[in-house]
């Protein structure tokens, strides 16, 4: 038997229920980071991360036009990008977070041009701002990527219906 499939109404699309319809689609989350020109970190967490291309090798995010970190990081050197680790949810909801220190207690990896990674992550690109493209109330921005790591012992963090989650351990097929 098969499912119903609802009648979608037509008329304006209201921002509550597109907001939880965005929410039933996993994915992973990201830190992204760097140093600002006094030396201290500087970053924000991201789940909009996408995988653009690999020639040239291209990843994307989306950032919220009231951001005030991205203005921060827009033009540095390099940019790292983490990608969140399963049991890193504290640091993420940390660099989310408008008050108080954002990177205290975490393992910083800083890097010779500036880009910053955090330890723990499943994987790191060393990154730089390749354009960035206005879409509504999001800049859509591609990062070059110049050097990338992964860290196959860390499995990522999951972010689904306002819920930080981790993947269970994939069986092998018989």
């Amino acid at each position: 038997m098969s499912e119903l499939i609802p009648t979608i109404a037509d008329g304006a699309v209201d921002s509550p229920g597109l907001r939880q319809v965005f929410g039933r689609f996993p994915s992973g989350v990201t830190a992204v980071c760097a140093l600002d020109d006094d030396g201290t970190p500087v970053g924000l967490a991201a789940s909009s991360f996408v995988a653009v291309s690999l020639d040239p090798p291209l990843v994307g995010l989306c950032v919220q036009h009231t951001s005030t970190t991205w203005p921060r990081l827009r033009n540095r050197t390099r940019i790292g990008l983490s990608v969140l680790g399963a049991g890193q949810d504290r640091a993420c909801r940390q660099l989310a977070s408008k008050h108080g220190d954002r990177f205290a207690g975490l393992d910083l990896q800083p890097t010779e041009d500036g880009a910053v990674l955090l330890g723990g992550a499943s994987a790191w690109l060393d990154c730089s701002t390749e354009s960035t493209v206005t879409a509504g109330d999001h800049d859509l921005v591609l990062l070059r990527v110049h050097r990338q790591c992964t860290h196959p012992g860390h499995g990522p963090l999951v972010f689904h219906e306002s819920g930080f989650h981790e993947l269970a351990r994939l069986g092998t097929a018989p």
